[in-house]
């Protein structure tokens, strides 16, 4: 199973992170890997998500899992479960008030080991999306 994932330390409470990650709107604002994201961001919602680095396609994706402040879990993929990429965003609060962010995208399917093939590597795209979300809530913290 091919995955990207990343983590970082933030200062910042677990609120004021999670409304960065759940306002759709301001996505462009502070993520440099997101053109825009389409929809709301809530429970059983769908959203579409243009990535800087996809430029010219859009990713229609299903808000999955809704716990928050605490996680969070965006899919989408073609039918029948050929192939599927599940983007998980965890925030896990540490006892000196900093706040661990982590996210992961693991892609499965009967198609996933063809498909993977022509993912190119996302690793620095999920590293800038973590310091950028970092740079953005200990600025509003």
């Amino acid at each position: 199973m091919k995955f990207f994932a990343t983590k970082t330390m933030i200062q910042a409470k677990p609120e004021v992170i999670w409304s960065l990650l759940t306002n759709a709107a301001d996505y462009p604002t502070w993520n440099s890997t997101v053109d825009r994201v389409d929809g709301q961001v809530a429970p059983g919602e769908r959203i579409t998500v243009h990535a800087s680095a996809a430029k010219g396609r859009a990713f229609p994706l299903t808000v999955q899992s809704f716990d928050a402040p605490r996680r969070m879990v965006w899919s989408g993929g073609m039918p029948l479960g050929l192939f599927s990429g599940r983007r998980t965003f965890t925030l896990t609060p540490q006892q000196d008030g900093v706040v661990e962010f982590s996210m992961r995208e693991e892609f499965t399917g009967l198609l996933a080991p063809l498909i993977t093939k022509s993912i190119p590597d996302l690793q620095p795209a999920f590293d800038t999306f973590a310091a950028d979300l970092k740079r953005r809530a200990e600025q509003g913290r």
